[in-house]
């Protein structure tokens, strides 16, 4: 009971303090700056804008701005990376497309497709995840071979392009990506790839790539979606990567040394059992995870240690919402949340569009 009572007094200050500081954004489907109002008739009347088709599921913040990918799952989607300005306030917040609108045309090798992950490094680049694959919720059409692309946040300008090809098969599905620098300073790239079991290992500066497959019991299940995150843990070279399916059973973590080296043979812990299938949303640049059980509106904290155990609830979404991404905020040194009724989404019963909002969900965080 006194857990109960520290709890439920924590959130509400939580709640307080996101209400006193007008930290709620929302918007319903997607409001963009266009150039014109001809262009965005143009767009409507073609079937290239399509409101209710357009939902936000990944994000990262930059000071005042906060990075979404905005997965092209469906037609009608005109822009899959946008910029909101953190500071905005009205009714409907309004996406900007970034880098630019050229940057956003389907079916251009030079543009965007379909980014459905995004990961901001300790040097301001922001690195997106591109399929290449369009419509995937209703008529697959891949218009580009898989890539991740490294854009400076500070002037929106490419700096790196990573082209998968030679590391995907066939059936592979790339879901989420996370980067971190070697002890030497080489940044490095890791893509899950659900079907093949596999994480994607990219060397950025050796301008190499290769798949690493995981031991056949962490996909002793079926391979819907393969989480991972990134742990930093204080001391040289200790980082790990958390891993697991969503239908999978357990949760594993391998450090990302063994990774970088291509080796994961006998290299995988297993920190347990869950209890029910999870949603992996994100780290607080640290040793914290924050997940959900599937279908579920809390939001667990869990200190990462040798067992899957301990979690607290810091955090719990408004009625008809799902979190779908915890972003850090590292100058307000505060944790974020993505949310939005996706199973609505995927149900196409969302009426005009998707509800989305990013929300205050911890007011502080401990950083060193």
């Amino acid at each position: 009971m006194i857990f109960r009572g520290v709890l439920v007094l924590t959130l509400a200050l939580l709640y307080v303090d996101a209400q006193n500081t007008c930290d709620l954004i929302e918007w319903t489907g997607g409001q963009f700056d266009w150039p014109n109002e001809a262009t965005k008739s143009i767009y409507k009347s073609s079937g290239r804008y399509i409101p209710k088709h357009i939902i936000a599921t990944r994000a990262q913040i930059f000071k005042d701005d906060i990075f979404v990918a905005l997965p092209r799952y469906k037609p009608g989607v005109p822009v899959t990376l946008a910029r909101i300005g953190l500071k905005q306030r009205g009714a409907e917040a309004i996406l900007t497309p970034f880098p630019c609108w050229a940057s956003q045309e389907e079916g251009d090798c030079n543009a965007l497709q379909s980014v459905v992950d995004l990961y901001l490094d300790e040097n301001n680049i922001l690195w997106v995840l591109d399929t290449g694959v369009v419509n995937s919720l209703e008529q697959p059409l891949r218009r580009m071979p898989p890539r991740v692309i490294g854009i400076n946040v500070l002037n929106g300008k490419k700096v790196k392009t990573l082209d998968l090809c030679g590391l995907v098969a066939q059936a592979s599905r790339l879901q989420y990506l996370v980067v971190e620098y070697a002890p030497d300073g080489r940044p490095f790239v890791y893509v899950s790839d659900a079907a093949t079991r596999s994480i994607l290992v990219f060397d950025v500066a050796g301008n190499r790539g290769y798949r690493v497959v995981l031991p056949k019991v962490v996909a002793n299940c079926r391979r819907d979606v393969l989480y991972i995150a990134l742990v930093h843990r204080a001391g040289c070279n200790n980082n790990q990567l958390i891993i697991t399916y969503l239908s999978g059973a357990r949760i594993f973590q391998i450090r990302t040394e063994y990774l970088r080296a291509g080796c994961a043979a006998g290299k995988i812990q297993d920190l347990g059992k869950k209890e029910n299938k999870i949603v992996v949303l994100g780290t607080d640049l640290g040793n914290a995870l924050f997940f959900r059980f599937e279908g579920e509106r809390e939001v667990y904290r869990w200190e990462v240690g040798p067992c899957f155990t301990g979690y607290k609830v810091v955090y719990k979404s408004p009625e008809s919402y799902l979190a779908t991404h915890a972003i850090p905020d590292v100058s307000r040194r505060r944790i974020r949340v993505l949310e939005s009724n996706f199973p609505d989404y995927i149900q196409n019963t969302v009426g005009c569009g998707a509800n989305q909002r990013v929300s205050l969900m911890i007011s502080a965080i401990n950083k060193d």
